[in-house]
Formats: structure tokens, sequence, C-alpha cells
């Protein structure tokens, strides 16, 4: 069952530009997803009670268009992230076709866009996504960047048995590779956000090897990792799924995330320092901006 509904705003804009991502305003189309990630921090977020109430904003280009009256006035251009908090190219676009009517007046208004994403549909809009990305205006500190468009696809892993019980309706990420080799044949700056990686489960030295060889084998200009975090109602979520498929981890979950939402330090450190060194092995950037990884991220 899917909602229409109005909402009062539809562009958030950051007090501070995200360092990884490079966004400077996040443009959620939907509420909710029909890909139902069980790892999604929207589980134990404050929305995380209305999880299951997919709903489409149908006023949202109206806004949007208000919104990018008064920035572009001001010259304030920088990067829309698609999406934030929900899927932009879920299923339901097809017949909504909300995301693409957005992106048509971020064309219009020259801003540029990040589209972050786990669905083949975004291949649809390709001809606007080429339209946003010849005649963006970015920031004067993102020039160098020489693109008004970013896609980062997403995966917190390779192996399709595993994304079956962790991301349940997306694409597989045999499709999801696909989709990114078609977009780098047309030219976009892409590359893939493994994030989350699950640990234990898809965060082996093999495993994350595999992923930047895999990045590099597609061509993709960058990668991004970070390992998997749990808030509140998420936690039990995820776990009540570990004790039915990987009963034998739940102990380890439990002492992994006991105090806080996120893995202890040992593990980010000894982490980001395998992820690191397996992209310069293979010379694979890691971020769209050649990141450093600061100790405690």
């Amino acid at each position: 069952m899917v909602k229409e509904i109005f909402v009062k705003t539809i562009l958030n804009k950051h007090k501070k530009r995200d360092d990884w991502f490079l966004d400077d305003y996040s443009l959620n189309p939907y509420k909710s997803c029909e890909f139902n990630c069980i790892y999604c921090y929207i589980h134990g977020s404050k929305y995380g009670k209305h999880v299951n109430e997919l709903s489409v904003k149908i006023n949202a280009p109206a806004l949007l268009r208000t919104a990018l009256t008064k920035y572009a006035r001001r010259k304030e251009y920088g990067f829309i992230a698609l999406s934030s908090a929900t899927e932009p190219w879920m299923y339901i676009e097809e017949k909504y076709k909300i995301t693409r009517k957005c992106l048509e007046i971020i064309a219009k208004f020259r801003f540029p866009v990040h589209c972050l994403t786990k669905s083949t549909l975004i291949l649809r809009d390709i001809d606007i996504l080429q339209e946003i990305d010849k005649n963006a205006i970015l920031p004067e500190d993102l020039r160098k960047i020489n693109h008004g468009v970013l896609i980062t696809i997403s995966l917190s892993t390779l192996e399709d048995k595993i994304a079956r019980i962790f991301e349940p309706n997306a694409p597989s990420p045999k499709e999801r590779l696909e989709t990114l080799q078609k977009i780098k044949e047309y030219g976009f700056h892409a590359g893939i956000a493994y994030i989350p990686t699950l640990p234990f489960i898809s965060d082996s030295n093999e495993q994350l090897e595999e992923m930047v060889k895999r990045a590099k084998d597609i061509g993709a200009d960058y990668v991004f990792f970070s390992p998997l975090t749990l808030y509140g109602v998420g936690k039990k979520i995820f776990i009540s799924v570990l004790e039915k498929h990987f009963p034998e981890l739940v102990p380890k979950y439990e002492k992994l995330y006991e105090r806080k939402p996120c893995v202890p330090r040992n593990y980010s450190d000894q982490y980001f320092k395998k992820v690191m060194y397996f992209c310069q092995k293979h010379n694979v950037n890691f971020g769209i901006t050649k990141l450093r990884i600061t100790r405690g991220h």
C-alpha cells in the first residue's frame, strides 16, 4: 500500500558539506523504502516506527522548484544528494516518476547532483543526468571534479546469498555492478559505496580485497568503505535476522555493539588500515577526493 502525501519542505540544506559525499543539500522524494534493507539506519532513527509506511511525496517537484529558485538567485550552488533516507529509484518510481521530475527541475536550475542508489532504474534517466553533468554549476572549490553528476552504487556484499538475507528486495549485487558498468560506459564519474560491510559476514580480508578488485575491473572512479552501525530498534531487528541465519554470530555482535552503535576503535582502526592497503595495492581511490581516514572515524 502506497500513500500519496503532501509535505511542507523537500530540500534540506546542510549546515556543513558532507566530507565523503560532497553534498550541500539532500532530497528524499519518498518516505520509507521498498528495498527493506535489514541494516538500514532508518530502522533505529526517529522515523523507524514508520518504516513500513511507504509514501510518495506528490508535491516534491513543486517544492523543489521553489527552493532552487531561491538558492540559484543567491548563487548557492552545491551537490544535491539523491537520497539520504530512501531509495530514489525504487520500484514505485516507475509509476510516479517523482525522482525523474525532480531531476528535470535540477537540470533547469543547473545544480549538480550526487545519485546514491542500489537500483537499476537509474539507467532510465541517463538522458537527464547527461544534461545535468554537462551544464551544472559547481561550487568553486569543487570545480576540479569537472562533473556535475556523481553516481554511487551501494553494496554491502558481493555475494547474492548474503544480499538476499540483508537486502531482500533490492537488485542483486551482480545487477548493481552491471548497472555501474553501463553508467561508466556513458562517461559518468561513478563509484561504489561498500556501506555497510557486515562484521564476520562480508568483512574478511579476502572479501574486502575482492570488493576493491571488482571496482577496479569495472573502472570505478572511487570506492567508499564503512562498517555496520546499529541504532536502537535497528539493532534488535538486525540481531533477530542473525538469530535465524547466523546464530553463531549473535554473541560476537552483542559484544561488538554492546556500548556504542558503531564498532569499537580497535576494529575500526584495523578495518580502515586493511581497506586503505587494498586500495593502494590495486590503485583505486578511496573517496571522490582521495579521502584520508582519521583515527576513530
